[in-house]
């Protein structure tokens, strides 16, 4: 169980902050980004929760902020501990159970399609690029030596980043009215 007495240490102060396994890094680095961003898209999904978003998607939507905090936890704790909470090959799996439960219902798409349409809908596409950059963060920050990574990179975390934004996409289209109230890329439209 995580204990929280104190908001500030200031051992922050100078720019550097510290991993779960006591090592401490520049708040730049790409670690530090990536599980920052991980927070970012969590904070995001609870903006989207607290617009209301029905049923069964809401809940989906909290366990995937939770899962998000394991991401986060993960990438934090990078040694090899085997008590490290690792991102394991089952979150992948749920969120692909629930990608065919939504897409089954999806009209086929025919273009590319713009953020917009319904509010929920534009807000999960925003998630979705914040994912995106989160996934961008953890594959470069995986092509790193194990050194300036400061750490090894769990393959899994990768894999459960870009399964979750192709959800988000999805589950976008679904807030559209299953894809009847996309907005539609219509290429070279301004050239007309």
């Amino acid at each position: 169980m995580v204990r929280l007495d104190r908001i500030y240490t200031r051992s922050g102060d100078d720019g550097s902050t510290g991993l779960g396994d006591g090592k401490r890094l520049p708040k730049h680095h790409v670690r530090i980004a990536a599980y920052g961003t991980t927070d970012e898209l969590s904070s995001l999904l609870g903006l989207i929760l607290a617009h209301g978003i029905q049923e069964p998607w809401g809940s989906w939507l909290r366990a995937i902020q939770n899962d998000l905090f394991d991401v986060g936890a993960d990438l934090c704790v990078p040694s090899e501990d085997e008590k490290a909470l690792r991102v394991t090959k089952v979150y992948t799996a749920v969120l692909e159970g629930q990608i065919d439960v939504v897409n089954e219902d999806l009209k086929p798409l025919q273009s590319f399609i713009l953020p917009g349409g319904e509010p929920a809908a534009a807000w999960l596409h925003l998630a979705r690029t914040v994912c995106r950059r989160a996934e961008r963060l953890v594959s470069e920050l995986d092509t790193m030596s194990i050194e300036d990574a400061a750490g090894p990179v769990n393959p899994e975390v990768l894999i459960y980043l870009n399964r979750l934004s192709d959800f988000l996409f999805v589950l976008g289209r679904a807030a559209n009215g299953n894809g009847d109230d996309d907005v539609v890329w219509k290429p070279g439209a301004r050239q007309e």
